[in-house]
């Protein structure tokens, strides 16, 4: 099979590309190469790869590489919380404006299967039990039960404190940040072009990736880089909130072999969403003392306190994945985090702007 990997040099995309050759399928990859993400230069990791410099905004570009694809796997996006509103005119063009230059041109090639990337993000907050309302949509967390310390949600009908549960993937979905609105406006652009081509999408929404390659030292990093640069440095972990709220942390490796087995598994409708995750749920502090145990480095600080778009527990449920793709996470989480405190890491950006993880 001949697939397009757009981001290919990036964190997944990167290990996408590798996990496709080695299963004996040809890769076209592309990747903008923004120095705000790699610095100006093609990582070490990629160089096996024909990385294409260009951007999924460009329709000519991808008119010449979608000649011969048999699939997509979209990879290239700008991530994180974002540091402020100005960032979502950047998010918006690289996230959905090239979602949809891609979708016309694929539309132009007649391919017509596509793998995109989500993200657990567009959950917003977890599932939640109320021991008297049953399942329940939490209500917003007020800045004064911040401040005082009470970081679970409440029930809004009584007012309890409501106890997290597994989010299967028809969960209400309610994006939080401009990062997670444009991850769901992805998926309903992909769904779109389906319904109107008769093609099919896999939405993998990602839990907490980790693992090599990851980016560091950037306003975007995700949390167990930003641990992993704070102890190197000889500092403390700063975990935010009282460190128990509660995610699930998959591997890299593992988000790669999903993406494979997607790519070779049609999808039983215009577009599948399924949860890529370990199935194996951590509290972040127990990946800052993990991580702190295993670098030999001081013990974490919880400090408290949280950022807007923060929710507080989203743990997935796993169930769909392993019925519809036959994926099982193989990386267990204290294998994982061990091996995560030596594993190479993506050089800091040049420049500390807004940056694209993945492309």
């Amino acid at each position: 099979m001949r697939v397009l990997v757009t981001g290919a040099a990036g964190f997944v995309g990167s290990q996408v590309a590798d996990a496709l050759v080695v299963h004996g399928h040809e890769v076209v990859a592309l990747d903008a190469l923004l120095p705000q993400a790699h610095g100006g230069a093609l990582p070490e990791w990629s160089r096996r790869h024909a990385v294409v410099h260009g951007d999924v905004r460009d329709p000519a570009l991808l008119d010449r590489l979608l000649t011969g694809v048999d699939a997509v796997c979209h990879q290239a996006a700008m991530v994180g919380h974002g540091l402020d509103p100005s960032d979502a005119p950047e998010y918006v063009s690289h996230n959905d404006y090239g979602t949809a230059v891609l979708l016309a041109a694929m539309h132009r090639s007649g391919v017509r299967r596509l793998v995109l990337a989500s993200s657990m993000v567009v959950y917003g907050e977890g599932r939640y039990r109320c021991a008297t309302h049953e399942v329940i949509r939490p209500a917003p967390r007020a800045a004064a039960d911040l401040v005082a310390g009470r970081f679970d949600p409440s029930c809004p009908r009584c007012g309890r404190t409501l106890a997290p549960l597994l989010v299967p993937e028809d969960a209400p979905l309610e994006p939080r940040s401009t990062y997670a609105a444009t991850k769901l406006a992805q998926e309903h652009l992909a769904a779109a072009w389906a319904r109107q081509t008769g093609g099919d999408v896999w939405a993998l929404r990602y839990h907490n990736v980790y693992g090599p390659r990851m980016p560091r030292d950037t306003p975007y990093a995700g949390v167990a880089a930003i641990f992993r640069s704070a102890l190197a440095a000889g500092s403390a972990p700063r975990v935010l909130e009282d460190g128990r709220q509660r995610r699930d942390f998959v591997h890299v490796t593992d988000v790669a072999r999903a993406n494979l087995l997607a790519l070779t598994t049609p999808a039983p409708g215009a577009l599948v969403p399924v949860n890529v995750c370990s199935g194996e749920p951590h509290t972040v502090g127990e990946l800052a003392t993990t991580l702190a145990a295993a670098m030999a480095g001081p013990a974490p600080l919880v400090v408290g306190g949280a950022r807007a778009a923060d929710v507080r527990h989203v743990v997935a449920d796993p169930r769909r994945a392993t019925e519809l793709l036959g994926f099982t996470a193989r990386v267990r989480f204290a294998e994982g985090v061990a091996a995560f405190a030596v594993d190479p890491l993506r050089a800091p950006a040049a420049v500390r702007t807004p940056s694209r993880a993945d492309g």
